[in-house]
């Protein structure tokens, strides 16, 4: 597998690179974020690569940063979720925006890119919403921590609560003798 390029830059395209290796030109798909930091035409370029291989084609994906490529790869875990779309979310803004809207649960910016619709944004913030703390800034991790916390502390209350309600649901007379030990199990732990 191709996992890093280095060469010369012959021909560049928002979407599309072509990079001379040693004679040998790679054609490899970019994110706008990668292009608009590429040099000019005729220097040389480092590109992060990953390797898209199915049974009828062989694609190359480039990325200028390591973190680039690091978030492509958590996009295209998702279900649904493939290289040429994992490619266009790249393209509609900078990883930690992506990673801050992802973070805020903030549905109407992922919506905003092309190719991204109600369900695949509401998607990608259920898959990744507790692994991008590593691409947010230090500002932002600390509250999407925060935001999980509470999170939890808000599940764990719901939790709380429904256990209690158990025995303001049991009739006078025991119609389940099976599910007192349960019943008194959360009894205990509530109380």
């Amino acid at each position: 597998m191709i996992g890093h390029l280095r060469g010369q830059l012959l021909h560049k395209r928002p979407n599309l690179v072509l990079v001379d290796v040693q004679g040998v030109g790679y054609q490899v798909h970019i994110p706008l974020t990668s292009f608009y930091e590429l040099p000019e035409e005729g220097k040389e370029v480092v590109l992060e690569i990953y390797t898209h291989v199915r049974e009828d084609m062989l694609a190359l994906y480039g990325f200028n940063t390591r973190r680039e490529k690091e978030f492509f790869l958590k996009l295209i875990s998702i279900s649904g979720i493939g290289p040429k779309l994992a490619i266009s979310i790249l393209s509609g803004a900078q990883v930690e925006e992506l990673a801050r809207a992802i973070a805020n649960g903030d549905l109407h910016r992922l919506t905003a890119i092309p190719g991204v619709g109600r369900k695949t944004a509401e998607r990608v913030v259920l898959e990744l919403k507790g692994q991008i703390a590593n691409f947010l800034v230090p500002e932002q991790a600390q509250a999407a921590r925060e935001q999980a916390r509470l999170d939890t502390l808000e599940e764990d209350i719901v939790s709380a609560s429904s256990i209690s309600a158990i025995p303001n649901l049991q009739p006078r007379r025991p119609c389940c003798p099976r599910f007192a030990p349960a019943i008194a199990s959360a009894r205990s732990r509530i109380f």
